[in-house]
């Protein structure tokens, strides 16, 4: 599966960063996006517990079914609230349940990719991969992804099926799929999907003082946000800045052009809740950035040069992709 080099990531407008905006205004952005040229909208079960896909359903209903064709459509499941908890179950009863109600939320007839959004400790993989294919075997999802994997789950899921791309975080600070991952996706065709690659806005220079984020914003269990990390990696804004303004573009638009730069079957899927940083991002797409300047870039903000890790202990234990504290 081809995907367009920038996507747009939608859970910010529901839920995760601050107060998201309202529906209406959410709805504003995703056609002002998809006019702009978004070909790729990423969305999930989990985000606002279903109204995301709620909202990114209204979107595509609004372009009509000509342009549905020309979108690329992504969701996942396997993790959702229950009862107000947010919940990890790859059981293959669930994931059947939750790519129904994806289609029904969406109000279409198939999703182009799906994700199992989490690994199950509890499942075999090859279990809940399993239940996907049978999704694709009906006609209801297009391809199969996963999120937050290992190399070592990548392949044991591969025994049982296709895969078509890997969600992983990844950016200058957030190098972990270079522990494997980033190859590993080369080597078999699967591109890897950079989420989080501005750096939860840190990279876009759009963050200002931590302590003024919202109460619900989940940069606030961040460590990198957090007092003991925030003015280290406040130090590297300064360079950040005056480098982007050396390469004639933003910060947030450098930060992008870095990681498109890591391969070609590498695609990056920034979040926003403006219309105007919708076009800004996609114009990275396109940027023509020396490679010194790329070079600088990575060496300016590395895992040595950025202060603590990218979660705390309890998110840590969700995720299956590697970590620098493994390779050590």
């Amino acid at each position: 599966m081809r995907l367009p080099r920038i996507g747009l990531g939608c859970m910010s407008l529901s839920h995760a960063y601050g107060v998201p905006p309202s529906p209406e205004d959410g709805l504003a952005v995703l056609r002002d996006a998809l006019d702009a040229g978004v070909r790729m909208l990423d969305t999930a079960t989990l985000y606002g517990g279903g109204r995301n896909e709620e909202l990114v359903g209204r979107a595509l209903a609004a372009v009509g079914p000509a342009r549905r064709d020309e979108i690329v459509l992504a969701s996942k499941g396997g993790m959702a609230p229950v009862d107000g908890v947010k919940t990890i179950d790859g059981r293959p009863q669930t994931l059947r349940a939750q790519v129904d109600a994806s289609l029904q939320r969406l109000g279409v007839d198939h999703i182009d990719l799906y994700y199992l959004h989490r690994w199950d400790r509890r499942v075999p993989i090859g279990e809940s991969v399993g239940a996907l294919a049978e999704a694709v075997a009906a006609g209801k999802i297009g391809a199969i992804g996963l999120s937050e994997v290992s190399v070592a789950r990548l392949h044991e899921a591969q025994e049982v099926a296709p895969i078509a791309a890997v969600q992983n975080e990844y950016s200058l600070w957030s190098r972990n799929p270079e522990l494997g991952m980033l190859e590993a996706t080369r080597e078999t065709g699967v591109t890897l999907v950079a989420f989080s690659p501005v750096a939860r806005g840190f990279l876009a220079d759009g963050v200002g003082d931590p302590d003024r984020f919202a109460p619900k914003d989940i940069r606030r269990n961040m460590p990198r946000f957090q007092p003991e990390h925030w003015p280290a990696n406040a130090a590297l804004l300064p360079p950040w800045r005056a480098l982007a303004a050396e390469a004639g573009c933003t910060p947030a638009q450098l930060a992008l052009a870095w990681v498109l730069s890591r391969g070609d079957h590498v695609v990056a899927i920034p979040g926003t809740t403006d219309a105007g940083h919708v076009r800004e991002n996609l114009a990275a797409a396109d940027l023509v950035v020396d490679p010194a300047i790329l070079q600088r870039a990575g060496e300016l903000i590395d895992t040595p040069t950025v202060s603590g890790p990218r979660y705390n202990a309890a998110s840590s234990a969700e995720v299956d992709a590697e970590t620098f504290d493994e390779a050590a």
